[in-house]
């Protein structure tokens, strides 16, 4: 079975660094990175400074999470790919 975890490569401040997120999550973070004219390494980077504790990839869970609780017009009104992964339930 394949896991729903990836783990890419992504540099950090001019470090090479590897994170393991959910596609969804990755999908997400892009998006954020578009809205903010930002790019991916940009925002990660503001999130690993930003960080007190834990490991990168739960900062970025995290950092996701507020950015769509923040934003009650998408809650309110979820996208096709959001309405999809609601009614497909997970088969392991």
């Amino acid at each position: 079975m394949k896991s729903p975890v990836v783990k890419r490569s992504i540099v950090i401040a001019g470090h090479k660094t590897s994170v393991s997120l959910e596609d969804q999550f990755w999908d997400a973070l892009k998006e954020i990175a578009a809205e903010k004219r930002s790019t991916l390494s940009d925002i990660v980077a503001s999130i690993d400074s930003g960080r007190n504790q834990g490991n990168l990839s739960s900062a970025i869970r995290l950092f996701v999470l507020a950015h769509y609780r923040a934003t009650p017009a998408r809650r309110e009104t979820p996208d096709a790919a959001e309405r999809s992964a609601i009614s497909r339930p997970n088969v392991a």
